[in-house]
This record gives structure tokens, sequence and C-alpha cells, in this order.
């Protein structure tokens, strides 16, 4: 027996999303001291405590920025963030509708 009832479809938006990871405190930094030696070499002497990390950004597409903040906390903790000496943040934003360079090549 087939059901002639039309099936539910979900509204979904478009979101950019920016995943920040950055080393826990207390881990050892060898980039961001790298850095920070470098830019005392080239005379700002005022840098201190650099910390390097990554900048992820991607879109998703869910029904509402809490869904497209759960999956991209989902990710960061199955695959973009090593919970063991990273610590990251994420930030998301609707989508204006149009590629705004998100993932893409500049």
């Amino acid at each position: 027996m087939t059901s002639t009832r039309p099936e539910a479809t979900i509204q979904t938006r478009q979101y950019d999303v920016q995943i920040r990871v950055t080393p826990r405190p207390g881990i050892l930094d060898p980039e961001g001291e790298t850095i920070g030696r470098a830019l005392g070499a080239l005379g700002y002497e005022g840098a201190s405590n650099v910390r390097a990390g990554r900048l992820i950004t991607l879109r998703l597409e869910a029904p509402d920025a809490e869904a497209a903040r759960t999956a991209a906390t989902e990710m960061c903790e199955r695959l973009i963030a090593n919970p063991i000496i990273e610590d990251y943040s994420v930030q998301v934003e609707e989508s204006p509708g149009e590629d705004s360079g998100v993932g893409g090549a500049r």
C-alpha cells in the first residue's frame, strides 16, 4: 500500500560558518613562538604571547542557525580539532545567498 500523503519538507537555509582552532593554554606552540620572535626582529617589540591556529570556513545547509552550530560543533569534535591539545570556537551567520568566497579560491 502506497501513501498518497505528500512528504513534509523541511525548509533549509545556507549558513556561513567560521571555526577557529587554537592550541590549548599550556600546549607548546612552536609556530606561534617563531612568529613572535620574527615580529620582534622586525621591530614589533610590543607583540607577545603569540599563538598560531587555524581558521576553517565552510557553508552549511540547515533548518536554522542552531542546527548549523550543532553540526559544525560535531565536525570539530569528530575531525577538525584535536580535543586533547586544541580548543575551538564556532561562529555561524546566515549566508547572504550568493557565493561570498567561503571555501573557494580568491
